[in-house]
């Protein structure tokens, strides 16, 4: 760390110690040792009645924080922390809108710097905890949302664990954490009972349409806020930083502008189009129309009552698989559902808006961490969008699949390109074995990996196909990749047991990795899947 930071966290320590002056009695702030969207944390030595020198680590909450988060988060660390891998809660210090919340200090080290030195039983070990501290908190009914290696912090020499920041819990409906409850999103049906979705380019829209009757307002207002204009989209990823229930603010998908915030109606005949499913329109041309309202005043009865009428029947959408959106999309009410977490690490369910998300999703996140864990690539998915996410899991789980999972939520996706799955064994092998390149310039030899890693996913070099004739093409690459010093590398691989994964593991992968919530496997499962077998 420069001079500059380490008077700038000086700083930040000194103004900690101002909002929360009673700190300075207890604890001796040393160090910054972390910093998230909603906190930031601290390392501490707190003295303790006894005269001894305790460790802790200080997470102080962003003074914006909603109280009632930040009491849900107190209560899922008290409730269910302390035991399972579950961190606890030892104090908590408020003053004014400042909280800090007191925690046991686990050292700990970097996923990335010690993904490619663990062994096959550590890396078992790794997600035998992990689960116990998902089936621990799932047990409570507490969604944690946000699993990923940084929140489970791992001691390599201590073999010690602990999954960490629930600032964005969610609860099951039977949630033992009553603060959680409060903080649960209306109910919107479970996935199943939704009118399917259409997921195409750059839209989402239904397929059964719910237009708005107009109805008699006062000349102040104009006729468009009588429509809902305000199609569901699937919105830009932000790095973790969005809320729990999601941005209400419209998003477009690729950044595009979006012209559903302010569509209006000219005249009488076009409030009447806007309800025709043959009008079309072309989203390049929209820029260009004139803005205008018009008052309930020259609204005639007889509008109202042809609208009305079409209401009422079923209208089909004229723009699916088309680069447009009709009228009758641009009149659907914006569907809203739980998106928040780490980009990379999101459900399917998650990326396609179902309204009902279960502790599956943490499940599926169990499931990243263990293909990085045994495929040696980290980050695996890394995406600037929810649509380009779910194009990347395509990849590796297959287009059909994909589709397949989707209706079973009350989704249907539309794929412009047929992608098969991927064989996880042939494909984390594969990847594994671009990990061991030679000695030299660190900064080069992470590009070369890089990209022998990207041409084994792109399926360029025969991986993924077994009669095609670029296997030895793709062996004697990563054989040319490799030096004579690394052939310890490779022999101290092997040792670490990397040349004899069992086939249970793969088979633990894909059912983590199961694109229906519904059928994928439960923490309490998992743990007692053969891998696991000498570890219960």
């Amino acid at each position: 760390m420069s001079s500059g930071d380490t008077a700038g966290v000086a700083k930040e320590i000194e103004k900690l110690y101002a909002a929360v002056p009673q700190l300075r009695n207890i604890f001796y702030i040393k160090s910054k040792i972390g910093e998230g969207t909603f906190s930031s944390v601290y390392l501490a030595i707190g003295r303790l009645r006894s005269g001894e020198d305790v460790t802790f680590a200080l997470k102080h909450l962003i003074p914006t924080s909603h109280p009632t988060r930040i009491a849900a988060e107190l209560q899922c660390l008290s409730v269910a922390g302390g035991e399972d891998n579950v961190m606890g809660v030892k104090y908590c210090f408020r003053n004014k809108d400042h909280v800090v919340i007191v925690m046991p200090y686990l050292e700990h080290e970097c996923f990335a710097d010690i993904l490619h030195s663990l062994s096959l039983e550590e890396t078992k070990e790794y997600m035998f905890n992990l689960l116990k501290a998902l089936r621990r908190i799932h047990s409570f009914g507490i969604v944690h949302r946000d699993v990923k290696p940084s929140n489970f912090l791992y001691n390599r020499s201590l073999k010690k664990f602990a999954l960490v920041d629930f600032g964005l819990a969610q609860g099951t409906p039977d949630t033992k954490i009553d603060l959680l409850k409060v903080l649960q999103p209306k109910k919107q049906g479970s996935c199943s009972q939704n009118h399917p979705y259409i997921i195409s380019g750059n839209w989402v829209h239904q397929n059964i349409p719910v237009l708005r009757k107009v109805n008699h307002v006062s000349s102040k207002q104009s006729v468009k806020k009588q429509w809902s204009h305000s199609g569901t989209h699937i919105s830009t990823g932000n790095h973790g930083q969005e809320g729990l229930f999601g941005s209400s603010a419209q998003r477009s998908v690729f950044g595009e502008r979006n012209f559903n915030v302010h569509s209006a109606v000219t005249t009488d005949n076009t409030t009447l189009k806007a309800v025709k499913p043959s009008k079309m329109l072309d989203v390049t041309t929209r820029k260009l129309a004139t803005r205008k309202t018009v008052s309930a005043k020259s609204t005639s009865s007889s509008v109202n009552k042809k609208a009305s009428s079409i209401c009422q029947t079923s209208l089909a959408c004229d723009c699916y698989a088309k680069d447009q959106v009709c009228n009758i999309c641009l009149a659907r009410t914006r569907q809203v559902a739980p998106r928040a977490g780490t980009p990379g690490f999101r459900a399917p369910e998650v990326l396609t808006k179902c309204p009902h998300q279960t502790t599956a999703i943490d499940m599926w996140s169990a499931g990243i961490i263990f293909l990085s864990l045994l495929s040696g690539r980290y980050h695996f998915f890394n995406a600037a969008d929810d649509m380009n996410a779910l194009a990347q899991i395509m990849t590796i789980r297959g287009s059909k699949e994909t589709i397949q999972a989707s209706k079973c939520f009350g989704k249907n996706l539309l794929c412009s390109k047929e992608l098969p799955s991927k064989d996880l064994k042939t494909l984390c092998e594969g990847l594994r074995s671009a990990v061991l390149l030679p000695n030299g310039d660190q900064h080069d030899i992470q590009k070369q990996r890089a990209a022998l890693q990207m041409q084994i996913m792109e399926n360029q070099d025969g991986w993924f196909s077994p009669e095609s004739s670029n296997i030895t093409h793709a062996s004697s690459m990563v054989a040319s990749c490799v030096s004579a010093p690394d052939n310890m590398d490779i022999e101290q691989s092997n040792h670490n047991g990397w040349d004899r994964v069992p086939n249970e593991a793969y088979h633990l992968l894909d059912r983590l990795l199961d694109m229906n919530p519904a059928t994928r496997i439960t923490a309490e499962e998992a743990l007692i899947h053969p891998l696991f077998k000498n570890m219960r």
